[in-house]
């Protein structure tokens, strides 16, 4: 949405991301939102830069399982070190279809990516997986025969209805053959607390933003993972999914992570 004057009239979900990573892909309004969070979460930064972080350590992983193909949901803006890079520094055959809602932020992807091989940005929504699955740019870069990654990094958070979360998952869990891979991340309460009045705070900023947000627990969002088996170490913080030094007593980032095969 925007008003007369061509600017956003709400803040987004992905700008207020990429100014937390400490992009310039925003608008006022988005820094204005994303600061208000801040103020009720001073981790906030640290916790996208711990999910970007992972983003850059699973799809070295995922290449190694074999992985060429990338369908990334709820990408956000894809700023350096994003997926298409990563994955086509190990592969430069590795095909990467970035699907975002926002027509904004899917607008400075495309200037990002102009004249890159094997890499498109197109607007989409994720309640409508079928549409995203049939797009002509999906099509002309994802082979559906072969092993895909579908990731839904810091996205399903905000699917506020349970429901349509896990029916969101399925979805796109069944359009894909045996040998791929669903990652996910999602913000969660720490182990053991359902309710926080930070997190209060933080869903009604966004309650105003494009997409509002739900904080869910560990356990609500294991469902996500039905009919996939996760890999080592299981749905854990980002910080130490698989990282690349030990970690002795690490911050929690409010992210959990997992990574699961399709069988």
């Amino acid at each position: 949405m925007s008003d007369n004057s061509g600017f956003p009239d709400k803040p987004s979900p992905a700008r207020m991301y990429d100014y937390y990573l400490g992009g310039k892909h925003n608008f006022e309004i988005d820094r204005q939102a994303a600061k208000q969070v801040i103020a009720f979460y001073p981790d906030m930064p640290y916790a996208a830069k711990s999910n970007r972080a992972f983003l850059r350590r699973v799809v070295p992983f995922l290449s190694s399982q074999g992985i060429n193909q990338f369908l990334d949901l709820g990408s956000g803006i894809p700023t350096e070190g994003n997926v298409h890079e990563v994955a086509q520094s190990i592969n430069p055959q590795a095909r990467t279809v970035y699907v975002e809602i926002d027509p904004v932020a899917v607008a400075y992807s495309q200037q990002i990516l102009e004249g890159q091989k094997n890499v498109a940005s197109v607007v989409g929504d994720v309640r409508e997986p079928d549409t995203i699955l049939n797009h002509s740019q999906t099509r002309s870069l994802i082979d559906f025969k072969q092993p895909v990654a579908v990731l839904m990094v810091a996205m399903l958070h905000f699917i506020t209805n349970d429901a349509e979360l896990y029916r969101i998952v399925r979805a796109f869990r069944d359009a894909v053959p045996s040998g791929s891979y669903i990652v996910i991340t999602h913000s969660c309460y720490f182990e053991g607390v359902k309710s926080d009045p930070t997190v209060d705070k933080v869903e009604s900023i966004y309650a105003k933003a494009m997409e509002g947000l739900k904080i869910r627990t560990r356990d609500e969002v294991m469902p996500c993972f039905e009919g996939v088996e996760l890999v080592e170490p299981g749905f854990v913080d980002t910080v130490i999914w698989r990282p690349e030094e030990p970690q002795n007593n690490p911050k929690w980032s409010g992210y959990v992570a997992g990574v699961a095969r399709k069988s």
